[in-house]
């Protein structure tokens, strides 16, 4: 069903495909995008592929005039938007963000110079001592590929659930749960939010919570539930900067009509969230780390902050136009340090004063 698209769906450099009609086909390679040369001999063509597609996924959406743009998955995990006429001048669009189904590892992170070793150390630490972790960034960033990593370290006899809108997440344990939201049907009916779900996963006994991308009142649910015990959950956020991410989470709780004050809610966030991983994917098509960073709540001032434990910081760039920088520690041991002691998990001595 995939048509002239095949080579480009086998190939494992290729991580996303945008079709931009019949004869424009982009492709992202190595964090790059770059035109392809495959194209279909027409637009017709180009539809008639992706209705196949669209079969073949097992989804009960459809794409004409009438509903002319769909969300679905393929069999493989892979995502897949379509919009054609008339909401799309130009013709059939399609694009493809393909399922990573080797997620890699740590070592693998640190080769490709994602991150540096004490920035591994310090995650590796926070996952086995059971913290609340945002990994956020832009479309792209790494976001996921960071959180299934880093996932890795989370002990094997654990009971995992994950809530996602679309099945991205890729864990390696095997007492894993997957819960997919449930979009509406063509009546409009039937709609299953992650926020319902986010309920109805503290009734099946979870060690972690493990959120996909969070957009809305789920949030509250997560920071009430981590507030009541249930520690130890990742999560996802589509935020420019670690400043972006905890302004955005603040601004998703006040959008639920919660009332708290503005400062009240920077408090829950800040005493809920443990560590934010900002990545960032930059003009040379490398992924980095450029912050890690610890929300802090001083009880003595009633005040939140945001205190940056590791930032990466650029100094030039290479003839060949790759990216110079790299990261520094700031030697003040973050708020969390006592959560380590008390769950017996150890840094490397020294770790913020070497």
């Amino acid at each position: 069903s995939l048509g002239p698209l095949r080579p480009l769906m086998e190939d494992k450099t290729i991580t996303e495909i945008m079709i931009n009609g019949a004869d424009k086909i982009y492709v992202q390679r190595h964090g790059k995008i770059v035109l392809s040369d495959v194209t279909f001999e027409s637009n017709k063509e180009l539809l008639h592929t992706i209705q196949k597609i669209l079969s073949a996924s097992g989804s009960n959406h459809r794409v004409d005039e009438s509903s002319p743009y769909v969300d679905f998955s393929l069999p493989d995990g892979s995502r897949v938007n379509v919009i054609i006429p008339p909401c799309s001048v130009s013709g059939p669009v399609m694009t493809i963000r393909k399922f990573k189904d080797d997620i890699g590892t740590v070592d693998d992170l640190l080769t490709l110079n994602m991150l540096d070793k004490n920035i591994a150390t310090l995650l590796i630490a926070a996952m086995k001592a059971k913290f609340n972790v945002i990994f956020c960034g832009s479309t792209g960033a790494g976001k996921t590929t960071m959180l299934n990593v880093f996932s890795r370290h989370i002990p094997e006899h654990e009971r995992i659930i994950t809530i996602e809108d679309t099945p991205e997440l890729n864990l390696l344990q095997d007492h894993v749960v997957s819960l997919s939201s449930k979009p509406p049907n063509i009546e409009g009916k039937g709609a299953i939010s992650m926020a319902e779900l986010f309920v109805n996963s503290l009734r099946m006994r979870p060690d972690r919570i493990i959120i996909g991308e969070i957009r809305g009142p789920e949030l509250l649910d997560l920071i009430q539930s981590i507030s009541s015990g249930h520690s130890g959950s990742l999560a996802i956020v589509h935020a420019e900067s670690p400043e972006d991410c905890f302004n955005r989470m603040v601004t998703m709780m006040l959008m639920t009509g919660i009332r708290l004050s503005t400062e009240e809610i920077k408090k829950q966030v800040a005493k809920a969230i443990d560590i934010v991983v900002h990545i960032e994917l930059f003009m040379d098509g490398k992924r980095r780390v450029t912050a890690v960073t610890d929300l802090v709540y001083n009880e003595d001032t009633d005040k939140t902050k945001l205190h940056n434990i590791f930032t990466f910081k650029h100094s030039g760039m290479t003839e060949d136009g790759e990216l110079i920088g790299e990261w520094t520690m700031d030697k003040t041991p973050p708020s969390f340090m006592d959560k380590f002691a008390k769950r017996r998990v150890t840094l490397p001595e020294g770790f913020f004063n070497g």
